[in-house]
């Protein structure tokens, strides 16, 4: 009988941020987030289709929430929003600096960029 695991998806998209941010791109793989999540391997791919759709499926996730915290920043005051704007990218970037600075992704993604824009 199949074992039933709330959340799975949930999971493996928070341990992949964490594992990206503590030991970077080429560190992180399918089988490190499975293991860590205490799941086969054959699991994640039922979610992700590759570890590159790992992390563009929970970066797309954070942007999501980039936006609406983004077009929360209502005033009348264009400086005010302005800096609402600002502040949210900053979140954004921050949250993901890690991967933004990582060599080996930087070298993965600009081979794939081509490809993947459109769900970026």
């Amino acid at each position: 009988m199949p074992k039933i695991i709330p959340n799975i998806r949930e999971q493996l998209l928070n341990e992949a941020r964490k594992q990206i941010s503590e030991q970077g791109y080429a560190n992180t793989t399918i089988r490190s987030v499975a293991n860590a999540c205490g799941l086969g391997v054959g699991t994640v791919y039922n979610y992700f289709k590759s570890k590159d759709m790992l992390i563009a499926t929970f970066m797309l996730e954070d942007w999501r929430e980039c936006l609406k915290e983004m077009k929360s920043h209502s005033s009348t005051e264009v400086e005010v929003v302005l800096k609402g704007i600002y502040v949210s990218l900053l979140s954004f970037m921050q949250k993901h600096q890690a991967l933004f600075s990582d060599i080996d992704a930087a070298k993965v993604f600009a081979t794939v960029f081509s490809e993947r824009h459109k769900q970026l």
